[in-house]
């Protein structure tokens, strides 16, 4: 078994944990501890001397300390954390939600709001007064067993060596095993605030997918207000100059293949801008998007979708691609002869299910574009459920949470 934090290595036999690293570990554990206990007294203590060295008053003397210990709080955490993976390799998260501004003065008043970082400005505070103490005793016993006996060069020094230095190493482990134990119960998150985290995550996760659906919807609509309507008028002039060429002309051929080579470039961006997001999703809904969706496919397809209300940007359009998607591997890879499409609110969560009857044996793994699917409808916090056996029939039911999108129309 791997052994992940010093308390473990204690339990290896003797000769095991003497060979390892980890009363090196624990021993930089602790001598790392001196530097950033020191770094913090001098952060307390700086201010009080500088005041009474200038005749500050005592009392704004020791305010201005207590402020750069709540400061220096979180950045002590931190670098808590780090030091934590000498001696425990098991990862501390940080307590705090994720900063809800660019804002400096709005992240430190939500920081200031936090238990977790009054937690960490008094853990900072007791390194900085009591563990450091035995941190420093602990460092001083190891420099005295080391350094007295060599100054001496006798026998019994040597001697001295032999037996102390592994007694130390066990005593200097177990100071390191309890001090990590102390800083995992003190800056571990609580389950409240992790709670939080998730929280303010998710909202963080469906902003983001709600700006993504937006600077969709501003591309298709450059798209199709910009280059489409440019590929519009040059396929007509093109049209219109072909009419005035004679039939036996060598410029009729070429203005032939130019108007063709545009209209076929006019066709492949309109698919450009359905694939981005199509305009009439945005215009008319779920419903009427997906009849769209039905009426190019190459497939026979029946549509059931029964939906009271309309529903938000980025609901709709995950519904929208998922159906985009099932069809197109309907099409293309099931070998199917048709297909259905039902959709519907049930229980707060929209459903979307669509089935086909080809030989089946979709999987997620082999690039079919549903693992593209798997990740999209993960983001709103829904699941994909795929029954394809082989031999078919092929059945895709998405549901996403919709409690907190919907919106009337």
């Amino acid at each position: 078994m791997k052994v992940r934090t010093a308390q473990e290595a204690l339990a290896q036999r003797p000769l095991t944990f003497l060979r390892s690293s980890w009363p090196w570990r624990s021993l930089a554990y602790l001598l790392s501890a001196i530097v950033l206990e020191a770094g913090v007294l001098a952060v307390i203590l700086a201010p009080v001397l500088l005041g009474n060295l200038n005749g500050v008053h005592p009392a704004a003397s020791v305010t201005a300390g207590v402020l750069l210990l709540g400061l220096a709080g979180p950045a002590v955490a931190r670098a808590e954390r780090r030091r934590l993976r000498l001696v425990d390799r098991e990862p501390l998260p940080a307590p705090h939600r994720p900063a809800p501004a660019a804002n400096p003065a709005a992240r430190l008043r939500a920081l200031l709001r936090e238990p977790a970082t009054w937690r960490e400005v008094g853990f900072a505070a007791v390194c900085s007064l009591a563990l450091c103490l035995v941190d420093g005793a602990l460092i001083a016993l190891g420099a005295y067993l080391i350094v007295l006996p060599v100054l001496a060069l006798a026998a019994a020094g040597a001697l001295v060596i032999v037996l102390l230095l592994p007694v130390y190493a066990y005593v200097v482990t177990g100071w390191a095993g309890v001090r990590a134990a102390i800083t995992r119960a003190v800056l571990a998150p609580r389950d409240a605030e992790l709670g939080e985290q998730l929280i303010a995550l998710s909202q963080s996760r469906v902003r983001l997918v709600d700006a993504f659906e937006v600077e969709r919807r501003r591309i298709e609509r450059d798209l199709h207000d910009g280059a489409q309507q440019r590929l519009v008028a040059l396929t007509m002039t093109l049209g219109l100059a072909r009419l005035d060429v004679a039939d036996d002309s060598p410029l009729a051929a070429q203005l032939d293949t130019a108007h063709r080579q545009a209209t076929e470039a006019l066709t492949e961006l309109q698919e450009l801008i359905r694939g981005v997001h199509p305009e009439v999703l945005t215009g008319r809904g779920l419903p009427a998007a997906v009849e769209d969706v039905a009426g190019r496919s190459a497939l026979p397809v029946e549509i059931d979708v029964r939906l009271p209300r309309r529903l938000t940007a980025s609901v709709e359009a995950t519904a929208y691609f998922v159906v985009c998607e099932t069809l197109a591997n309907a099409s293309r890879h099931a070998g199917a002869t048709s297909a259905a499409v039902r959709i519907g609110l049930e229980n707060d969560l929209l459903v979307v299910e669509v089935s086909d009857d080809g030989h089946g044996g979709a999987d997620p793994g082999r690039g079919s574009g549903l693992s593209g699917l798997l990740d999209r409808v993960a983001v709103l916090d829904g699941r994909l459920l795929l029954s394809s056996p082989p031999g078919g029939p092929t059945v895709v039911r998405v549901e996403i949470p919709c409690t907190q999108t919907v919106r009337s129309a």
